[in-house]
């Protein structure tokens, strides 16, 4: 409950005095490690982790001692660690995730894929790990296998916010900006408020030559906001069939945010 209401230092205290009468309980070690986390103290709760990572293998406790290892810069000692995390069986998937995201952090790319495709291949109906998947091959401009996997994802987990914009990013790259204006809109009509998803809609109906459409889209995103006018200028810039300004002022005219 002190997690969830973010009292961290309540939390860290309720898990110390818990790990005072017991060094080795595994709750209290993973209450205590988040507890620190929260208050930007990570790297000590390396130590009582290692404590319960050494008395057997519980793959929660060493995916979360491998990314305070890479997090306290011992980056080597953490992907060790989550490399023999990765290989014990049965799988614990979140270390896929957290393995690729460090080796991604470190510039190596083609590792990072792999082992989000191995996960896959022991757990082909993972949605987390195809959209993992799907970003990292964004990220590497793999934007035809990247629209393909992540189409599979929401197929799969079609009420998924996360899966839907992550798509229709990669379909704007693509150039399918009827799909990706549909993922944007399914992601509106569960969180209508969300000014970023409206933003890329705005630049998938540019593309598709909607620009009476895209600008009401743009303006809903600067309305109360002005601090979004440089935004809304530049989706409106980029756009094939947007528009351009020189001033802001003429923008925050044009939108109707001044």
């Amino acid at each position: 409950m002190a997690l969830r209401a973010q009292q961290f230092a309540q939390a860290e205290q309720i898990a110390t005095n818990i790990l005072k009468s017991s060094r080795t309980d595994r709750h209290a070690a993973l209450l205590l490690a988040h507890a620190l986390m929260g208050q930007k103290r990570g790297d000590e709760a390396i130590a009582p982790l290692e404590r319960i990572a050494r008395r057997g293998e519980d793959g929660e406790v060493e995916t979360l001692l491998g990314a305070l290892l890479c997090g306290a810069g011992r980056v080597s000692d953490g992907i060790a660690q989550l490399r023999r995390t990765v290989a014990r069986r049965p799988p614990y998937l979140p270390s896929f995730q957290e393995l690729a995201g460090q080796l991604a952090k470190a510039g190596e790319y083609d590792e990072a894929i792999g082992t989000i495709e191995g996960g896959l291949r022991l757990a082909p109906d993972s949605v987390d790990l195809k959209l993992d998947l799907g970003r990292l091959l964004h990220e590497t401009n793999d934007i035809a296998r990247a629209a393909s996997v992540l189409t599979a994802a929401r197929d799969a987990a079609p009420g998924r916010p996360d899966v839907l914009n992550q798509l229709g990013r990669v379909l704007i790259l693509h150039g399918d900006y009827a799909g990706a204006a549909e993922a944007f809109r399914r992601v509106l009509a569960m969180y209508p408020d969300d000014r970023s998803t409206r933003a890329y809609l705005a630049t998938s109906l540019f593309e598709r030559g909607e620009r009476d459409a895209a600008e009401a889209a743009l303006r809903a995103v600067t309305q109360g906001q002005p601090q979004l006018l440089g935004r809304a200028a530049f989706v409106m810039a980029a756009g094939s069939h947007g528009r351009f300004f020189f001033a802001r002022s003429d923008v925050a005219k044009f939108l109707g945010a001044e």
